[in-house]
């Protein structure tokens, strides 16, 4: 086998990034994704691409978040391993799949020779998630009228927030930072992420029962890529009622009457109640996230 040519594009030679085949259909999972060439790797043989990779982050990032697209030529895995590990950048990944992925034998073999080369390259799989998008044609979920909504100015109050409802939480990544600084950190990193979103901090609002009680939060957003579910979240003490679809319906109407024509969302597969209350409010599935850890 002839020596790996590993390399980095530019402007000039970014269009070699989509010469690799692409049954996973990355190219439709990132339509809205905007990449710098500066972020984009290439492994080649005989002149000829056998892996690639695609790292982002925001506008105003200096550094990529994450490695959003990952291909490679079947046979070729430890060539997309030795991609990812000379790469400067040691961020989580995240592969977007087409829904059903798995009783397809052609997607589940290309996703899997994915995953052994992530594998090789230090990774592990982290979790696994429903990616939702909302369009009009959904129809607005019906507002329960349970929870009273209202925009809150102190960030401490959403902090305090963040710290209860990820005290009880299935999201893996809140559990993961948890493992490693505590409810503090895992509350920190949501305050971040919303203030990392170019949407407005007056979007945030807290939800209270008509006794005045906090039931909990929503934080309707737009990332990059357009506007979105930024978090719902129910605080322990108000679980049971079913609050989160509440909260879901508001954030979606929030955005609707904000101009959204169209919003994403996700949640861990694993989390049934939530994945329960987007099927009930008409967010349907359009593709499954599996998102990976740098473990070595």
């Amino acid at each position: 086998m002839t020596d790996l040519v590993i390399r980095a594009l530019d402007d000039s030679d970014a269009h070699f990034f989509d010469t690799l085949p692409d049954p996973l259909d990355t190219r439709t999972a990132h339509r809205l994704t905007t990449w710098r060439p500066e972020w984009q790797r290439l492994a080649l043989r005989d002149g000829r691409v056998v892996a690639r990779a695609a790292w982002w982050g925001g506008p105003d990032d200096t550094e990529p978040l994450t490695l959003a697209a990952f291909d490679l030529i079947e046979g070729e895995e430890e060539a997309a391993a030795e991609l990812l590990r000379g790469a400067p950048w040691r961020v989580g990944a995240e592969l977007n799949l087409p829904t059903g992925w798995r009783d397809n034998p052609e997607l589940r073999s290309a996703a899997e020779a994915r995953f052994t080369a992530l594998r090789a390259a230090g990774y592990e799989l982290l979790v696994e998630r429903f990616l939702y998008r909302w369009t009009p044609e959904c129809g607005l979920p019906e507002r329960p009228g349970r929870l009273v909504f209202a925009p809150e100015p102190d960030d401490a109050v959403f902090f305090d927030a963040l710290r209860r409802i990820h005290s009880v939480t299935l999201d893996a990544h809140a559990q993961q930072a948890i493992r490693e600084g505590g409810t503090d950190r895992a509350a920190q990193e949501e305050i971040d992420f919303f203030r990392w979103c170019p949407s407005p901090r007056e979007w945030w609002q807290v939800a209270r029962t008509p006794e005045g009680d906090l039931a909990g939060i929503h934080i309707p957003a737009h990332n990059p890529a357009g506007p979105c579910i930024g978090f719902i979240g129910v605080v322990p003490e108000q679980r049971g009622h079913g609050y989160a679809l509440d909260l879901l319906a508001e954030c979606t109407h929030y955005l609707a009457e904000h101009g959204a024509e169209f919003i994403s969302a996700a949640t861990d597969q694993g989390n049934f109640p939530m994945a329960a209350h987007f099927a009930k409010a008409g967010f349907p599935v359009v593709r499954e996230r599996l998102n990976f850890h740098v473990v070595a």
